[in-house]
C-alpha cells in the first residue's frame, strides 16, 4: 500500500521584534545626543514624536471597544462583569489615597521649594497651564456621555468608549444566539485593529528619537540643576511606591513576584520611557495581560478604567508639586489645605492619564480653583515637567498592571497556572501579534469563547 507523505509543517517565523526594541534604545540615545549638540535643530523634531504618540492614541479606542465587547459579550453572567468593575474601582480609590499620603509625607519632609524665586517668565507659563487645566467635576461627569453611540469611538475620551462598549457587550449578552454573528464580526475587527497597530509599532524608533531630542533640546542640562531636588525626590518616591507598596501588596495577595511581572512588561516600559505617555503601551498591556491568563472581560474592564481612575503616579506628582510651589512662593499649605486641594485634583484628573503634559494642566487648574495666587508658581516646574511626566506614566502603568493581576485573582478570573508559566518565561508572549504579519484565527464557533 502506498504511503502518503505528510505535508511538512511550515517553518516558524523568525522573531524580528527584538531588533525593533534595540532600535528604540539606540534612537533614545541618539535623540539625547542630538538634543545636547544641536538643541535648535532638536526642537524642530518635536512633531515627529507627537505624530507617533498620536498614531498610537488613534488605536486606543477601537482596541478598548473590541476587547471589552468581546469579553463582556462572551460572559453569560452580567453580574460577573459588575463585580469586577466594582472591586476595581474600590481598589483604585484606596491606592490613589495611599499615593496621595506618600506624596504628602515626602513633600513635607524635604520642603523642596524653599529658596527658589519666581520670575515673570515662570508666572506667564503658570497662567497658560491654568487655562488648559481648569474644569469642573460636573463637566467631567457629563463628558463621559458621548454625543452619539458611534462618536464614542472617535471622541478621544476613553471613558466614553468604556461606557458604550459595556452597553454593547451587555446588549449582546441579552441577544443570546442571535448576537453571535455580531460578536464574531467584532472578533475579526479586533484582528484588523491589531494588524494596523502592528504596522504603526515599527515607527517607534523614529517617534522615540523625535520625542527625546525635542525635550532635551528645549530643556537642556543647566535648567535642571536648580530643580534637581524635587525631580530626584519624585523619582525616588515613585520607585518606593512601586517596589515597596505595590510589590508587597502583590506578593501578599497573590504570591506573584513584582519583578517577574515588570520583567514580562519590560518592552512596554521602554516604550513609555521613550514617548512619555502610558497610552502608547495600553494596547500591548491588554494583549499581554490576556496572554498571562487574565480573563478577557476582566482585562477589558480593569485596564481602560485604570487608565482613567488609577493614577498613582499622578497623585504623587500633584501632591509634591503643590507643596513645592507653596514653599517656593513663601506661602506653605497647611495639612488641611493640602488634603482639600489634592482631593479636588484627583477628581479633575480623571480621564487624563497617559496624556503627555496633562499632569501640569491638572495641577494649574486645581490651584486656580483653590489658591489662585499660587498659579504663577506652576511655571517653576515647567522646565522639568516633561521628565516628571515619564515617572508619572511609568508609575501609572505599573499600578494598572498590578491592579489587573490583583482583580483577576480576587474575582477568580485568572488562570494561575498560565500566569506562572508566562512569568517564568516558559510561555513567551507572541510578539508577532503586535509588530509583525500573522494570520488571524477564525471567529469562534457557536458555543466557543472568542479567541484571545
Amino acid at each position: 500500500m502506498a504511503e502518503t507523505a505528510a505535508s511538512p509543517a511550515p517553518p516558524p517565523k523568525k522573531d524580528r521584534t527584538h531588533y525593533l526594541y534595540l532600535a528604540v534604545i539606540a534612537a533614545v540615545l541618539l535623540g539625547i545626543l542630538v538634543g545636547l549638540v544641536a538643541p535648535s535643530f532638536a526642537v524642530e523634531l518635536k512633531p515627529i514624536g507627537t505624530a507617533f504618540v498620536n498614531l498610537i492614541k488613534m488605536m486606543i479606542q477601537p482596541i478598548i471597544f473590541c476587547t471589552l465587547v468581546i469579553g463582556v459579550g462572551s460572559v453569560a453572567n452580567a453580574a460577573k462583569v459588575g463585580k469586577v468593575g466594582g472591586l476595581a474601582l474600590v481598589y483604585f480609590i484606596v491606592m490613589s489615597t495611599v499615593a496621595l499620603a506618600i506624596g504628602v509625607i515626602v513633600g513635607n519632609i524635604i520642603d523642596p521649594g524653599t529658596g527658589l524665586h519666581l520670575d515673570s517668565a515662570a508666572s506667564s507659563a503658570g497662567q497658560d497651564a491654568a487655562a488648559e487645566g481648569h474644569a469642573s467635576t460636573t463637566d467631567f461627569l457629563l463628558s463621559i456621555i458621548p454625543t452619539s453611540l458611534f462618536s464614542a469611538l472617535t471622541s478621544g475620551v476613553v471613558l466614553q468608549t468604556l461606557l458604550v462598549a459595556l452597553l454593547v457587550g451587555f446588549a449582546l449578552q441579552r441577544m443570546g444566539e442571535s448576537g453571535k454573528p455580531i460578536l464574531n464580526a467584532i472578533v475579526w475587527l479586533q484582528k484588523l485593529v491589531f494588524r494596523v497597530l502592528a504596522m504603526i509599532m515599527w515607527a517607534a524608533p523614529v517617534g522615540a528619537f523625535g520625542a527625546i531630542a525635542a525635550v532635551v533640546g528645549e530643556t537642556g542640562v543647566d535648567a535642571l540643576k536648580s530643580l534637581a531636588v524635587i525631580m530626584i525626590a519624585f523619582y525616588i518616591t515613585c520607585a518606593l511606591f512601586v517596589f515597596v507598596v505595590l510589590g508587597v501588596i502583590l506578593k501578599l495577595a497573590t504570591g506573584v513576584n513584582l519583578f517577574k511581572l515588570l520583567r514580562y512588561l519590560a518592552r512596554e516600559f521602554l516604550l513609555i520611557l521613550s514617548t512619555s505617555s502610558s497610552e502608547s503601551a495600553l494596547p500591548r498591556l491588554i494583549a499581554k495581560m490576556e496572554h498571562a491568563g487574565v480573563d478577557q472581560a476582566t482585562v477589558g474592564v480593569v485596564v481602560p478604567t485604570g487608565y482613567s481612575f488609577n493614577l498613582d503616579g499622578t497623585a504623587i506628582y500633584l501632591t509634591m508639586a503643590s507643596i513645592f510651589i507653596a514653599d517656593a512662593m513663601g506661602d506653605p499649605l497647611s495639612i488641611g489645605e493640602q488634603i482639600s486641594l489634592l482631593l479636588f485634583m484627583m477628581i479633575a484628573s480623571k480621564g487624563a492619564a497617559g496624556v503627555t503634559g496633562a499632569g501640569l494642566a491638572t495641577l494649574a487648574g486645581g490651584l486656580q480653583s483653590h489658591r489662585p495666587e499660587m498659579v504663577d508658581g506652576v511655571g517653576l516646574i515647567v522646565g522639568i515637567d516633561r521628565f516628571m511626566s515619564e515617572a508619572r506614566a511609568l508609575t501609572n502603568f505599573a499600578g494598572n498592571s498590578v491592579a489587573t493581576v490583583l482583580v483577576g485573582h480576587w474575582t477568580n478570573t485568572i488562570d494561575r497556572d498560565q500566569l506562572d508559566r508566562v512569568l517564568a518565561g516558559q510561555d513567551p508572549f507572541d510578539e508577532t501579534r503586535m509588530v509583525d504579519d500573522h494570520a488571524a484565527p477564525p471567529p469562534p464557533a457557536e458555543g466557543e469563547k472568542a479567541p484571545v
